[in-house]
């Protein structure tokens, strides 16, 4: 690691489309996905307005292997890694640019619910609980003699 720098991406945002799996002639695997966040703005009215941003992800290894089984469009996904800008010359020439981050870890966030590959239609009990249930669950178990 150089001295006085940080190449660190931390975001949170809902996958655009199913990861698209590749392998390298050694075998390893590559996922390439998008995820996008969102940036809320506020003008001088008082409206809101909301950006979406884009940003292209690749995982190797193991990572890519759990996003390609686990990951589908529209799922809520936790992304970190280093940003990595790769140049290319296409077909005409032309030198290309493309920013991704590198996936170092990835965690899916989400309900159960929303994160189980097949429904359960049987069982939607919502397990959140309100903020007087936890109050009172802390006092009772906050019955130290101390």
């Amino acid at each position: 690691m150089s001295k006085g720098t940080v190449n660190k991406a931390i975001i949170i945002g809902r996958l655009g489309q199913d990861p698209e799996m590749k392998y390298t002639p050694s075998g390893t695997a590559v996922a390439n996905f998008s995820v996008a966040t969102n940036h809320a703005t506020k003008d001088q009215d008082g409206n809101f307005s909301e950006k979406t941003e884009w940003h292209r992800i690749v995982a190797y290894g193991r990572t890519a292997e759990v996003a390609g089984e686990y990951l589908t469009k529209g799922k809520l996904v936790f992304i970190e890694g280093r940003i990595q800008t790769r140049s290319w010359e296409d077909q005409n020439k032309q030198k290309r640019y493309m920013t991704e981050i590198v996936c170092s870890n990835m965690q899916l966030l989400g309900s159960k619910a929303e994160s189980d590959s097949v429904p359960d239609e049987t069982n939607h009990k919502d397990e959140t609980q309100t903020s007087e249930e936890v109050a009172k669950q802390e006092s009772e178990e906050d019955d130290l003699p101390f």
